[in-house]
């Protein structure tokens, strides 16, 4: 049983489903020049300078699921995030995501995706994200259409992740929390693009077609992606 504290909902700790590779910073694929279907990464806002991150406490306010945040610390385990279609969608594993190409991103310690609602973010009043669903399956508002540059999405480029539903950019501002949290920002979602909207992929595994994580957690069905 959870207790609310400062305004959070805290849980126990959650089973932590990283590799071990993760944990040491070892990437395979690391030729390549594109984020794929599969890959497991951290995502840095570059305004900001922190990682998106989630865990599993709540907000004590508005939709009270798991909170998002974004945290400046590089080698913390609760900052990788899967890229995964859509459940209407599929994504297969190692191919490059396109430019326009909605999918989600599915936390990997809790298992719970990226999302947001018209509910009020804690801190700005913006548009809140939080981390939703069970075992990598959420709903509709899971979505997010990825905006860059190209044809597809490179490592080393900014891109923005609108948010399919509501149009909302997913965002950092700056405000940070307190206890629990000390010193994590609040991630949110604006509409309209701003430099508080812009993240490259950072620290992780990038999946070729040919390679799987081999007792890795899978959020898929058989006839889904990873």
């Amino acid at each position: 049983m959870g207790k609310l504290h400062y305004g959070f909902l805290l849980h126990d700790p959650p089973i932590v489903f990283v590799l071990f590779s993760f944990i040491l910073g070892l990437s395979f694929g690391t030729e390549l020049s594109f984020v794929t279907c599969g890959s497991v990464v951290k995502l840095l806002n570059l305004k900001h300078n922190v990682r998106l991150h989630s865990h599993d406490v709540r907000y004590g306010s508005g939709s009270g699921q798991q909170s998002v945040t974004g945290v400046t610390a590089v080698e913390d385990s609760n900052s990788y995030w899967s890229v995964r279609g859509t459940s209407d969608a599929f994504c297969q594993r190692g191919t490059p995501v396109q430019c326009g190409q909605t999918i989600r991103l599915t936390h990997v310690n809790t298992g719970r995706n990226l999302h947001s609602h018209y509910f009020a973010s804690p801190l700005s009043s913006n548009q809140e994200v939080s981390a939703f669903g069970e075992e990598g399956e959420g709903d509709h508002l899971d979505e997010w259409t990825v905006q860059c540059g190209g044809s597809v999405w490179k490592r080393e480029e900014a891109v923005r992740f609108r948010h399919k539903a509501t149009e909302a950019l997913l965002s950092v501002t700056g405000e940070q929390y307190g206890r629990p949290i000390h010193g994590q920002r609040e991630v949110h979602a604006m509409l309209g693009p701003t430099q508080h909207s812009l993240w490259k992929a950072m620290e992780g595994i990038f999946m070729k077609p040919s390679e799987s994580l081999a007792g890795s957690r899978d959020y898929s069905h058989p006839h889904t992606e990873f």
